[in-house]
């Protein structure tokens, strides 16, 4: 087992590097970079260049001088594009940026972010209370209801409880997760009906939060948690729910449950002593979808609607903004966290089923 973790861990840098560089070159190709962001942000505001080493100042002493190569910089001096690509990093060729960005990356400096002048680590500490809040109870309450209501529809397949159920939760994974968001807004914050829970944020206001007793802070995070956390996991039971059913049904149907009932098992001894363990291996491997998904990804539109500052929004902004360091730093990020836990789900296997051997496969 340890030289399959070894070979596997030797693997995440060139995944790493060859996302990175697929990602690296598609931004090349992107109109709209963020020389063309600040160009676009000062006509229209006249002071975005503030702060950039004089250029400002450069801007407001000369009214001739193009240059043709940035979207909308015709008619501004060149001094100021020049100062402009130095202060972004665009004065280097792209291979040299991009070698020089995955040694620092390597070593763990993700850079500043073009727009906040906050380190992208900085900003991803601010957004990760959020983010880990919404993926763990999701993630937590789908497996805790979607598991055993799946054993239970493999035990009942074909009555009507198996029937019912699977129309509910089928047509749970159909309504649109933003839509169900809204309408949960609309039903019990305050929209046309009830106001019982928040419709924003994932604690009050700091100055009624700074003055909450531990036991307070605690309750008044769960009530704001609650709406969003539903909205995230509603589409992710009947997934879940209908796998372990069908994993159950396969092995039901093996010749090791019929010999355990022929020895005069009791049924919840044959399930849960025999069939569950090999039942959920395979339940177990889409764990580090499911945890990444809504740890990240699945999140930006509740993140949205919720008014709550994530990692999905916090991308979603810097894509808009064309904010490299924190597009490519926080892809980056994620990306490793992927790797890392899809080694930790074929550790589970292990654990589960001491009979898997990885070191017996290929490659």
């Amino acid at each position: 087992m340890g030289a399959y973790i070894l070979r596997r861990l030797l693997l995440v840098i060139p995944t790493l590097i060859g996302v990175m560089v697929i990602n690296f070159v598609l931004v090349q190709f992107v109109p709209g970079g963020p020389i063309e962001q600040v160009i676009a942000t000062m006509q229209g505001e006249g002071d975005v260049t503030r702060g950039f080493s004089g250029a400002g100042d450069d801007v407001a002493r000369s009214g001739g001088g193009a240059s043709d190569r940035y979207i909308g910089a015709r008619g501004l001096p060149p001094e100021f594009i020049e100062q402009l690509e130095r202060e972004f990093g665009f004065d280097k060729p792209p291979l040299e940026r991009f070698i020089d960005m995955m040694v620092n990356y390597f070593q763990f400096d993700f850079g500043t972010s073009y727009f906040t002048s906050k380190t992208v680590i900085e900003l991803v500490v601010e957004r990760m209370p959020v983010s880990i809040s919404l993926g763990l109870w999701s993630t937590l309450i789908a497996y805790i209801v979607s598991i055993p209501l799946g054993v239970r529809k493999a035990v009942k397949d074909g009555t009507p409880f198996d029937t019912w159920t699977s129309g509910v939760i089928i047509v749970g994974y159909a309504i649109p997760a933003f839509l169900f968001a809204i309408l949960l807004l609309v039903l019990f914050a305050g929209g046309s009906y009830f106001q019982w829970f928040p419709s924003r944020g994932i604690h009050s206001e700091r100055e009624v939060w700074e003055q909450l007793s531990v036991g307070g802070k605690i309750l008044d995070y769960a009530h704001h948690m609650v709406l969003p956390t539903l909205a995230l996991t509603i589409s992710s039971f009947a997934t879940l729910t209908l796998l372990t059913k069908n994993s159950f049904l396969d092995e039901l149907r093996k010749q090791y449950v019929m010999t355990a009932r022929a020895k005069g098992l009791v049924e919840r001894k044959v399930l849960y002593g025999h069939v569950f363990r090999n039942a959920m291996l395979i339940v177990i491997a889409g764990f580090p979808a499911v945890f990444i998904g809504a740890f990240f990804g699945g999140s930006l539109i509740i993140e949205q609607v919720f008014s709550l500052d994530g990692l999905g929004r916090l991308f979603f902004e810097a894509a808009l903004q064309r904010d490299y360091p924190v597009i490519f730093g926080t892809l980056f990020i994620f990306t490793l966290m992927g790797l890392i836990v899809g080694i930790v789900s074929d550790l589970m296997y292990v654990w589960i089923d001491p009979r898997i051997d990885f070191e017996t496969r290929e490659g």
